[in-house]
């Protein structure tokens, strides 16, 4: 049995790895900023990242470091490199000073290209800190996460229920189940030592934006989605729209806009050999996905 200290486990990836991790027999010690429900074999760690007590309280006893916490929206660079970038490094300092070694980072796809977007600057720099730190370190980085509980892509499912379906220009992409993700991150503790991983779900190129709206469309039912993509200017003009009306809610932030421009986010570099491949082919997980939103009232 290990424990595992963890950040970012009240979130949607948190959630699955919390789940997987329980059920391989590890204990986790996990952060959290608001009290939550009791778990089994979950421990609760009051606090935020910017608390060093809390987080010296989390390393307690901890053979690893599992660091999913970061901010995926923020009103400026500055938010952005606060949570992202000072909180990595307090993590780090954290599980130094407690003397872990291990340290699994999830960063994103979007730090491969850090001049799109003040949040892939920030994420790019998180990198940075964690492969300077000294310490045994392995990182993700994720492109488009789905599965249940993620509300960051229903907004495309919606879409795709109703029949229309708005995307950015045209570009290909990468994807990946959060059960897949959460399976790797328990696998990185003691495996990838020293790597940049991207991972996805095995799709040779990734999804062309349309085909991939396309088929959701025939997972929800519907017999024909008309796709629109929107040129950079409408994206631009959605952003401040979508930030007047919904707030720091929007999910379509002028930030977003500048790597929703961006033709390519398809994983390019193969994973290494290793203990993990993808398990769930992406039509069946959006199925599930669909299932799951359905039964919650989320669609």
């Amino acid at each position: 049995m290990t424990i595992i200290a963890m950040t970012g486990g009240t979130g949607f990836v948190g959630g699955h790895l919390l789940t997987q991790a329980v059920a391989a027999g590890h204990r986790v010690r996990a952060l959290a900023r608001r009290p939550q429900p009791a778990r089994d074999g979950v421990e609760w760690i009051a606090g935020s990242l910017d608390e060093p007590h809390s987080l010296a309280a989390l390393m307690e006893g901890a053979q690893g470091v599992i660091h999913v916490a970061g901010a995926v929206n923020a009103a400026d660079r500055a938010g952005f490199a606060r949570v992202n970038i000072d909180g990595t490094a307090a993590v780090l300092a954290a599980a130094t000073g407690a003397g872990i070694t291990r340290f699994v980072h999830v960063s994103s796809l979007s730090a491969r290209e850090p001049q799109l977007s003040d949040y892939g600057w920030s994420k790019a720099q998180a990198e940075g800190v964690v492969t300077a730190s000294g310490l045994d370190w392995s990182i993700v980085r994720p492109p488009a996460i789905y599965g249940p509980g993620d509300r960051e892509m229903l907004e495309i499912f919606r879409m795709a229920a109703r029949g229309v379906v708005l995307l950015p220009p045209a570009g290909r992409f990468s994807i990946i189940a959060a059960e897949d993700l959460a399976r790797l991150l328990l696998v990185q503790l003691t495996a990838y030592d020293g790597c940049i991983l991207e991972a996805d779900d095995g799709t040779p190129d990734g999804w062309d934006y349309h085909a991939f709206a396309r088929l959701l469309g025939t997972i929800l039912g519907r017999r024909r989605v008309r796709t629109v993509a929107m040129p950079g200017m409408l994206l631009a003009l959605g952003a401040r729209i979508d930030g007047l009306v919904r707030g720091k809610g929007a999910k379509l932030t002028p930030d977003r806009v500048g790597y929703l421009r961006h033709p390519d986010w398809v994983v390019r570099d193969p994973m290494p050999d290793g203990p993990w491949r993808p398990l769930i082919a992406t039509p069946a997980g959006l199925h599930d996905t669909a299932r799951w939103y359905r039964a919650h009232g989320w669609l």
